[in-house]
Formats: C-alpha cells, sequence, structure tokens
C-alpha cells in the first residue's frame, strides 16, 4: 500500500461497514450518495474496498469513483483493518471532480430500449403502416388484449389501446405515439406504449415493435385454470411456468442492464462485465421460455395452425424490415423480393412469419460480416416457396441429417440459441402442409428452403 501523498481525509468504519465518522470531502460524498453518519457506506466502490480489507483482514488501497450531482469524483483511498476493532481506518490521499462527460444519446436511447423489452408485459410486431402483424403476452392479466389483438392480425394497433387525451384518428406519426398512455380495458392499473422502429438512416421505418408497459406491478394472481395464453400456449411451462417466471427474469435483466451500463454510478470494468454476464444469463432463460413454450403447442395433439390466403413476398419483406437493424450491426446485407414480387399461398401469416424470423436470425448469427443473405421467392408446382440462403460456412451431410433434431446445435456454444428453433419451425411447416429443408455443402453457404400450399385460386 502506498503511503506517499497528504491525507485529505479520514474515516472509519465498523464491522458492519458502516460509516461511523469520517472527515470533509468524504464525508459530504457520502451524505449526497443517499448515506447516513454512521450508516452504511453509501458510495458502491468505496464499500466494496472496505469489505474486502475487513473481509481478507488486509491493507487494500485502489482509485474510487462516485457521481456527485454533475460531477464524477475520483479519490485514491486506502483502507486498513482496524487493529482494536471489527472495522477499517480509511485514508483519502487524492482527490479529484471533473464534469460528467456528455452521454451519447443513441447509446443511452438503445439501453433504454433494451430495459423497456424485459419489462414489457405484451409486445406486438407491426408492419410500416402500424398494423398487427404478431402478439406475444406473458401476463395472464392481458390475455384477454392479446387474443382480441391476435384475431384482428392486419389492423392497426390503436384499436385495441386507444391512446388517452388523444382526439386525432389514425394514422398518426409513430414519434406522436411513443410513450403515450393508453387504455387497457379491464386493467385498472395504467399503461403507456413504446414503439421502436426498424430502419434504416435516411429512410422510414420498414416496422415498428410495440412495448406495452406498466410503472406499476402486475396482480399476483395466478392464471386461471383452463385459460390459455395466445399462440395456442398451454400446459406447464406455457400457462403456469412462463408468466410466473418472466416478470422476474425480466426485472432482474433490467437492473443487471442498469449496473453494466453504470446508470447507477461509476463502476470498474470487472464489475459492469459481471452485471452483463447476469443479463446475458437472463436474456437466455427467457428465449428458453419461449422456446419451450413454443415446443408445447407444436408438440400437443390437437395443435392446428389457421391458414389464410396470404403474399409470401410480404411476409418475406415484413421479416427482413424486422431484423434489418440487426443485420447491419454485423454488417450483413439483407437482400428481400422487392415490392412488385408476389408468391400466394395458403398458409398462416404469423406462423411463416416466425418460420422465417428463425431463418434469417441464424443466417445472419453465423455468416460472416459483409456477406449478404438472400431471401427468394419461387413457384415449386402445387407449393410456394421461399428460400433464405446465405454465404456461411455451409453444412456437411452429416449436420444436415442432424439439424432439424430437437435441441441440436451442432456442438455450437456461447451463440445463446436453445437448439428447438429449427425443429420448432419444421413442425409448424408441415403442420400447415408444408415442409422446411436445407440444401448445402462445406464451404457454400446454406438455402433454407420453406414451402407451404400455393393458392389454386390465384390468377
Amino acid at each position: 500500500m502506498r503511503s506517499d501523498g497528504t491525507v485529505l481525509a479520514r474515516a472509519t468504519s465498523d464491522g458492519e461497514d458502516r460509516l461511523i465518522e469520517a472527515d470533509e470531502p468524504l464525508a459530504g460524498l457520502h451524505l449526497r450518495c443517499g448515506g447516513q453518519l454512521p450508516g452504511t457506506i453509501a458510495v458502491p466502490e468505496l464499500l466494496e474496498l472496505v469489505r474486502k480489507a475487513r473481509r481478507f483482514r488486509f491493507p487494500l488501497a485502489r482509485a474510487v469513483s462516485a457521481h456527485d450531482g454533475g460531477d464524477v469524483i475520483t479519490a485514491w483511498v486506502e483502507a486498513q483493518p482496524s487493529e482494536t476493532g471489527d472495522g477499517c481506518d480509511i485514508r483519502v490521499r487524492n482527490w479529484r471532480s471533473a464534469p460528467m462527460p456528455h452521454e451519447d444519446s443513441t447509446a443511452s436511447e438503445a439501453r433504454r430500449a433494451t430495459t423497456d423489452r424485459q419489462l414489457a408485459e405484451l409486445t406486438a410486431t407491426l408492419d410500416a403502416g402500424q398494423r398487427l402483424l404478431a402478439v406475444e403476452t406473458t401476463s395472464a392479466e392481458l390475455v384477454a388484449l392479446a387474443g382480441a389483438m391476435e384475431s384482428g392480425i392486419g389492423r392497426v394497433w390503436t384499436e385495441f389501446l386507444p391512446p388517452e387525451n388523444v382526439a386525432h384518428q389514425q394514422p398518426l406519426h409513430w414519434r406522436l405515439l411513443d410513450g403515450t398512455r393508453v387504455i387497457v380495458p379491464g386493467s385498472g392499473r395504467t399503461f403507456h406504449v413504446r414503439l421502436l422502429p426498424s430502419m434504416q438512416p435516411g429512410f422510414d421505418p420498414a416496422g415498428f415493435e410495440l412495448l406495452l408497459l406498466s410503472d406499476q406491478p402486475p396482480p399476483l394472481a395466478p392464471t386461471a385454470p383452463g385459460t390459455a395464453l395466445p399462440s395456442n400456449r398451454r400446459g406447464l411451462v406455457g400457462q403456469e411456468l412462463a408468466p410466473v417466471l418472466r416478470q422476474p427474469i425480466a426485472r432482474i435483466i433490467a437492473n443487471a442492464e442498469t449496473i453494466r451500463t453504470r446508470m447507477a454510478g461509476p463502476l470498474p470494468d470487472a464489475y459492469a462485465g459481471y452485471a452483463s454476464e447476469i443479463a446475458s444469463a437472463g436474456k437466455l432463460l427467457l428465449d428458453l421460455l419461449d422456446d419451450l413454450s413454443d415446443l408445447e403447442v407444436v408438440e400437443a395433439r390437437d395443435f392446428q395452425t389457421a391458414p389464410d390466403q396470404i403474399d409470401l413476398g410480404e411476409v418475406s419483406r415484413q421479416a427482413a424490415g424486422i431484423l434489418n437493424v440487426r443485420a447491419q450491426e454485423r454488417g450483413i446485407t439483407l437482400i428481400a423480393p422487392d415490392a412488385a414480387q408476389s408468391l400466394p399461398a395458403i398458409a398462416e401469416f404469423r406462423r411463416v412469419l416466425q418460420i422465417l424470423l428463425n431463418l434469417i436470425g441464424n443466417a445472419i448469427r453465423y455468416s460472416p460480416e459483409g456477406s449478404r443473405v438472400w431471401i427468394r421467392l419461387e413457384p415449386a408446382g402445387p407449393m410456394a416457396r421461399v428460400v433464405v440462403a446465405d454465404e456461411g460456412e455451409g453444412l456437411s451431410l452429416e449436420e444436415q441429417g442432424r439439424l432439424f433434431a430437437k435441441f441440436e446445435r451442432l456442438g455450437r456454444k456461447g451463440d445463446g440459441g436453445s437448439g428447438l428453433g429449427l425443429f420448432i419451425s419444421r413442425r409448424l411447416a408441415r403442420a400447415m402442409g408444408g415442409e422446411l429443408s436445407v440444401e448445402s455443402a462445406p464451404g457454400q453457404g446454406a438455402r433454407f428452403r420453406l414451402e407451404v400450399p400455393a393458392d389454386p385460386d390465384a390468377g
């Protein structure tokens, strides 16, 4: 431990890491951070330093940082286990104050969106005209609302969530609706919506992600027996476990993201890294819950889809629009069918979109940076085909044979997948009277082919 330099302030702590007495400027910082004298040390990095020194009975020293209003304080602090008690003697030898650096608004908004996604009790995918494409909820209180929205796929979302104090009718610019309070029928809580656009700079949004949030906790009553969640979700995971587990896991993720991004105050890089790992593990758990819920659905004996007349070109463009931002982050170019291309089919729009999102998402995840992913339409006699092709490493014949197996990840580690996406996608394709297959070779990328019945009435 260094002993040079003037001691600017002294303090003492007890065996419970409470600050018993302190000189200025440490005492003032402790009080402004919400502490009391005597009281638990309120500066997080100082608390960690003192706790370790007391626990290991070994003197420690390090630079400690803290937010103090609009300034960042950096101080060199030494913690020496007391010879006469269970606490520590604390010495401050250096103290510097600097204005807090301006935070990039884009990064701040991205963090806010990440947190809101974890706390949302209902999410919906919208097209460029704010029309509903898919709806998902984990809240028993919102089951009826989600069911009504699912029945109204293709209609504007404000028909089901009317904004408060907005007299104008749709279409309204999405920025006027982002953050507005909405009326949720049958609920006594207040809700607001967030609209997250999928867009490239200089272009209009290709679609939106709608998040329904409330600052009030949901009711604790469990899902009523026999009540099925939207998307045919039922069974132990989908109906009972997922709604109970999702909210606390989402809170863990949101708190971890707050720590990781240092929104609650400065932290060493190591602690921010730990918080990042916690958030990633939480997201993995949420994704696994979703996949297990879908697995229950597609393996149920009475599972059925709701086929309708759809345009595979439109579904493909919607899927590409939703994932375009993720592709851009990896430098990957998505090439979707242009607006003039159409391929009529008989299938369930939402399920086809779910399959394409999985195929395109996998292509983005496993393709090299700077490569391309194509989404092509191909008539195939009585079938209508969508092909998702990439420039990835490709697959051997042995890997192709295992690819659609349950929980199969082909030995990949750390990519966050559950190994259920392709299994579920193939089951969905077959439930619609179609098929999902792959054509590939090592070093030549992969071509995933989704086939569903063509629309015989199309001209």
